[in-house]
């Protein structure tokens, strides 16, 4: 494929790619054409089986109800594992792997989190002549970077909502592209908002029946927490002044106008600052889209370059990482990434999950190409490996330190921001790194993404801290005893977490993105 060779037999198959079609329902980037849901969910209809089984029994309307509401919090692995006669397999789309890759990211961010209360994971290995533990070392540290993670989310959110308006544009089809970006301009805030204003009303909640309040002296213990101390939600004295407080926040919480960092940031939940970004970005980039959409694809791409070269002298590195996704977004159309033709990934059952066996494919041949595409992510990962305190001080970076601009503000992101560029670019090209992300359980992962990274916060703030304590108190917080109490509370904190984000992403994210599609249904004028 070159310049605007796309078929318009190709679009159809476009439309069924998974990061355009919606299927991943906790997709905070994913916004376009049409959503699955009823086939998403379709084979786990837990009520139909509830009731005849109840039938069956001659139970009571409320054991019933009690036993729908028992498979309801069953995790939805497990509940796939009891609906084997509902199984349905489907092959995975070519863009699955973003998916795992944007649901391992979510993960690690949580991790981040959790673990930067208690330990100071900030610095790199060997910073300033000490802090050479192993867990600081390149590579192994990515499993709790925070911010690496984040630049993963921006170049993914700028691919996905980028791919299918570029297809339609390189095609010609200009009626279907006006369409589908009115689409993605109504339903972007609905998408990335609605949920965590449940969220925090959720918080809002527990905030009045004490819960926080059961927490709020251990969340500001010293004993206990050697590092962060993240600020726990505040309790007005009466439930109107809270409703009033959380509408405040909320109305912050949009916070369109401005681009200071951390901007709209909610005490509710601090960690979800990047949902104001993704809006922000978002809307930037439809407008490029917009401006951009009738160019030939050199004059587009002269375009973006200089659109690129602007806003990261500006230092506005997020927007950099959007407008990179949009880049690398056309550079696969170009190369027929996604094409019927195209090579595709293993393919994978849709409802598969964490303890469901991967069905046995043929092997995959792995050329030359794949291991040149592998190898050289490895340095990428290495430049995502950044220290988050700074390149000042340890062993490597202190060098690479010197050719960050001075005028970069944030100088720790600068390295993680162009090694998530190259890392997604080479796992594009990579069939090693797409079969790692579209594995069975990355792949869980990746449908979850959004509810986890709404969840962990609200979790650990009240259950979690409760489970962290009473595992100090057994181990004590001296020596080594201080570590394994931190792991001690892991085992249980973590799926606990996971368990939270499975609910959530059944019982919220998935509905609220159908209402989303529902509401445009209902506003948007027929053709």
């Amino acid at each position: 494929m070159n310049g605007y060779a796309a078929s318009r037999a190709s679009f159809s198959h476009e439309e069924k790619l998974s990061l355009i079609d919606d299927r991943s329902l906790s997709d905070v980037e994913s916004e376009s054409a049409r959503i699955d849901l009823d086939g998403r969910f379709s084979s786990i209809q837990w009520a139909a089986t509830a009731k005849s089984y109840c039938s069956g029994l001659r139970l009571s309307s409320w054991s019933s109800t009690m036993l729908r509401a028992g498979n309801f919090f069953l995790p939805s692995f497990i509940q796939h594992r009891c609906a084997r006669e509902r199984f349905r397999t489907e092959r995975l789309h070519p863009t699955a792997y973003l998916d795992g890759m944007r649901g391992l990211a979510a993960l690690f961010v949580f991790f981040c989190h959790y673990y930067y209360s208690a330990f100071k994971i900030a610095e790199g290995w060997g910073h300033d002549g000490v802090n050479y533990e192993i867990w600081r070392l390149p590579f192994i540290r990515l499993l709790y970077s925070g911010p690496s993670m984040v630049c993963i989310f921006f170049v993914i959110s700028g691919y996905a909502l980028s791919l299918k308006p570029l297809k339609q544009a390189r095609s010609r089809l200009f009626d279907g592209f006006s369409k589908t970006m009115t689409s993605f301009v109504f339903r972007r805030f609905f998408r990335l908002y609605l949920p965590p204003l449940i969220s925090t009303f959720g918080v809002l909640i527990l905030l009045r029946f004490g819960i926080y309040e059961m927490t709020r002296d251990f969340a500001n213990d010293r004993e206990y927490f050697h590092n962060v101390i993240e600020h726990h939600p505040v309790l007005e004295k009466t439930l109107r002044k809270q409703l009033r407080h959380w509408m405040k926040e909320m109305y912050e919480f949009v916070h369109i106008w401005g681009w200071e960092k951390f901007g709209g940031a909610t005490g509710y939940d601090v960690h979800l600052w990047t949902i104001p970004v993704e809006f922000r970005c978002s809307m930037m980039l439809f407008l490029v889209m917009f401006g951009t959409a009738r160019l030939r694809t050199g004059a587009r791409f002269l375009c973006l370059a200089v659109l690129m070269w602007f806003v990261l002298r500006s230092d506005k590195w997020e927007m950099f990482l959007f407008l990179w996704g949009m880049t690398l977004a056309e550079l696969d159309l170009i190369r027929g990434a996604h094409e019927p033709n195209a090579p595709q990934p293993s393919s994978t059952p849709l409802t598969l999950l964490p303890l469901e066996k991967t069905p046995e494919n043929p092997p995959e041949k792995r050329g030359p190409c794949n291991l040149l595409w592998t190898a050289l992510s490895i340095p990428a990962l290495y430049l995502m490996s950044e220290p988050d305190a700074g390149t000042a001080g340890n062993p490597g970076w202190e060098y690479l330190g010197t050719y960050i601009p001075e005028w970069f503000s944030d100088k720790y992101r600068y390295y993680q921001m162009i090694g998530s560029i190259i890392f997604v670019f080479c796992t594009a090209r990579s069939t090693s790194w797409q079969r790692f992300f579209n594995s069975a359980v990355v792949q869980y992962f990746g449908r979850i993404s959004y509810a986890l990274y709404l969840m962990h916060g609200p979790v650990m703030h009240t259950v979690g801290y409760m489970v962290e304590k009473r595992a100090w108190d057994y181990t004590g917080t001296e020596g080594s005893s201080y570590n394994w109490g931190m792991a001690l509370a892991s085992v249980i904190n973590i799926p606990l977490v996971i368990w939270a984000a499975d609910i959530f992403w059944r019982a919220v994210d998935a509905p609220t993105v159908r209402f989303t599609k529902w509401l445009e249904g209902k506003l948007s004028v027929e053709d």
